[in-house]
């Protein structure tokens, strides 16, 4: 799985998205509201691991993701 985090501009949020090896977009969610994505995504048992990488991230930079 692959994580980006995207920077939003004046009036538009943060945004991480998520993609899996085919890099299809698996969930794509603000970074201060992650819940509902990842538990649509079925991750939220992985929440807090991937919420804890998309801190540290820097913007634009694509991680790769072993879950």
């Amino acid at each position: 799985m692959y994580v980006i985090k995207v920077k939003g501009g004046a009036k538009i949020p943060d945004y991480v998205q998520l993609r899996d090896e085919k890099f299809t977009l698996l969930a794509y969610f603000r970074v201060d509201r992650p819940e509902k994505a990842l538990e649509k995504a079925g991750l939220a048992e992985q929440a807090d691991y991937i919420m804890n990488k998309i801190k540290d991230l820097p913007f634009g930079q694509i991680l790769k993701l072993e879950l």
